[in-house]
């Protein structure tokens, strides 16, 4: 599943913005109040926005909650939902247009609107461990398949481990090589 994602959100550029996707949608809000998104800017969940795990920042998207047709329209500025089967994470007041708060989740439709300018490199975060152990031994691994890692220690310690730098038309080929490793968490940041 996350290969067919990878590539349509790959080449999603290049197709017309129709393209729907379906799946489900959660919420988040309260300890995430204030707290930095993905892409740098404080959560605020009474803005409409969303976090997906691949679409570029500042994509614009509509969702539609599938079970009563409401459709509220958010700009992705964070990564996630971190929960198996769901493909976007709302904020309050965009769950809150669609009348999701109560379900927690929601069958949704997926409609890209707009897009920033087509990227062209991307980092691929691979892990993220708070044992340094741990991440030392991922950053071995990786090395010995050839790869070539990177680190970055955030300020709440965690560890990222990264392959930086990388064109998006070989993004495809290396997101493979991962998850045949058994490396399925994977991140793309894409950065211009």
């Amino acid at each position: 599943m996350n290969k067919i994602l990878l590539t349509l959100f790959i080449l999603i550029p290049t197709i017309a913005f129709s393209h729907e996707l379906k799946g489900n949608a959660s919420w988040y809000g309260g300890k995430f109040i204030g707290r930095q998104t993905a892409n740098g800017e404080k959560f605020d969940t009474e803005k409409l926005t969303a976090a997906h795990k691949t679409l570029p920042f500042n994509t614009v998207v509509d969702v539609t909650n599938i079970s009563n047709g409401k459709t509220v329209r958010v700009r992705i500025n964070d990564r996630g939902p971190f929960v198996e089967g769901r493909i976007i994470d709302l904020s309050k007041k965009a769950a809150t247009d669609i009348d999701m708060i109560n379900s927690g989740t929601a069958s949704v439709k997926l409609k890209i609107i707009s897009m920033p300018k087509s990227p062209q490199i991307v980092d691929i975060q691979v892990a993220a461990y708070s044992n340094i152990l741990y991440a030392s031994a991922m950053k071995k691994k990786l090395s010995d398949k050839g790869f070539s890692p990177s680190t970055s220690l955030s300020k709440n310690g965690i560890m990222r481990i990264m392959l930086t730098n990388i064109p998006v038309n070989k993004s495809y080929t290396i997101v493979q090589k991962l998850e045949q490793m058994g490396i399925d968490k994977i991140l793309i940041k894409y950065k211009g």
